[in-house]
């Protein structure tokens, strides 16, 4: 009975040691994490003017009279944001945020998002990263998903915070953004 006993602790601790020995090699080739800090500016006042940096493409009937939002379940939005290194228009240009957005919600206060940061400027310029996730607005703070990036950022994961600073539905505003990835 001992020598099996000692043979299935010795299969126990191989298995054991290999699992934590690959699982120790996967981790050393992990990238450090990685922290980005970035305004995206929504310029929703722009459909009536020349250049809008944001614009609802389809607009769906309320679903009740007491809907007060200025958007409804159904609606989407494309952007072609700024993205600034500061929270005024005026700030550092590091590219756009491009990409679409549909409301999700009945009450019309969720989007589902699917964004590409797009750098055009700093040391970053010609590589993008990739977010997607569900934006809850009548929330303060809100995290989506990174699923990837090119260039500089191939192989990208990780998620991101943002939080708007003088956002209003109707008109746009400023948004941080935080993106954590490896």
């Amino acid at each position: 009975m001992a020598p099996s006993l000692t043979l299935y602790s010795l299969c126990l601790f191989s298995t054991l040691f290999a699992f934590t020995t690959t699982a120790t090699q996967y981790c050393a080739l992990e990238k450090p994490l990685m922290h980005l800090h970035f305004y995206m500016h929504d310029d929703f006042t722009g459909y009536t003017g020349p250049k809008p940096t944001a614009m609802r493409i389809v607009t769906m009937p309320k679903m009740s009279i007491n809907d007060t939002s200025p958007r409804t379940f159904g609606d989407v939005a494309v952007l072609n944001n700024l993205l600034t290194k500061g929270p005024s228009h005026e700030s550092e240009l590091l590219g756009r945020a491009q990409g679409f957005s549909v409301r999700v919600s009945d009450g019309g206060l969720v989007n589902d998002l699917s964004l590409h940061l797009v750098f055009e400027h700093g040391p970053f310029a010609g590589s993008s990263i990739y977010i997607h996730g569900r934006i809850p607005l009548d929330k303060p703070v809100r995290e989506s998903v990174v699923v990837g990036g090119t260039g500089h950022f191939r192989f990208a994961r990780g998620y991101m915070i943002s939080k708007n600073c003088n956002y209003s539905l109707a008109t746009g505003g400023s948004v941080e953004f935080n993106v954590y990835m490896m």
